[in-house]
């Protein structure tokens, strides 16, 4: 009996829309908005009951610095500020790590640079008469085989195969791309190694333009010479 029950067709019932008298008061709520609702009263009335059961069973003789280093503005909690959270020797440890870890990634990106120059170089200083391509699989090495000339002829013009040039233009524009990030990682070590070098001890001063002997538009910085025992 259930199986031919749910064979029967029904009429879907739909909540019935706001009516055109009561447009003004917005829109209609219907049982999933009001479910959305309740769930979100029953979840803020649990939070607030576990906080006043958390309240009521504290002890009164506890104490934490927060209590005095916190305050609140227009009811709002202000959380303790971090400028000083660090030590300069902690700070120093911390711009170290930083400064190896985009060293790193500088050496990474000149492998691959090189590595890709190589294949690219390759490539294009290969003799006229000889063109190497090469397969991913049969049906492409079937298709370059189709399009090569007899051997013993040299054909007057080579029609490469059009994914192989887009590959080709690919890998160029993939090396331009990692030429330019590591410029950006270059520049970006520099100012580390810079800004580290400002943190250590000992009297320096900022070159004037006038007192820079070769042009820049990086700032220029000068230490007071120390007698080293």
């Amino acid at each position: 009996m259930s199986s031919l029950r749910n064979a029967i067709s029904r009429r879907a019932h739909k909540e019935r829309a706001q009516p055109q008298a009561r447009k003004k008061f917005g829109l209609l709520e219907k049982h999933k908005d009001y479910v959305l609702r309740a769930t979100a009263f029953h979840k803020k009335e649990e939070t607030l009951q576990k906080l006043k059961e958390k309240a009521s069973f504290r002890n009164p003789d506890e104490f934490y610095f927060k209590m005095i280093r916190t305050r609140t503005e227009g009811g709002v909690h202000k959380p303790e500020s971090e400028a000083n959270k660090y030590t300069n020797e902690e700070l120093m440890l911390m711009k170290t790590q930083d400064i190896g870890y985009v060293f790193q990634k500088i050496q990474s990106e000149k492998k691959k640079i090189e590595k890709l120059s190589a294949v690219l170089h390759s490539l294009d200083n290969q003799a006229p008469n000889k063109h190497i391509y090469y397969a991913e699989d049969r049906e492409e090495a079937k298709e370059i085989q189709s399009q090569a000339p007899p051997r013993g002829k040299l054909p007057a013009s080579v029609d490469v195969p059009d994914h192989i040039k887009r590959k080709t233009v690919a890998s160029y524009r993939e090396l331009e791309a990692r030429k330019s990030r590591l410029n950006d990682l270059e520049k970006l070590y520099t100012d580390m190694e810079l800004q580290k070098e400002l943190q250590k001890k000992g009297r320096k001063r900022k070159l004037r333009e006038d007192e820079i002997v070769c042009p820049t538009s990086r700032p220029v910085y000068k230490w007071r010479k120390e007698r080293k025992r």
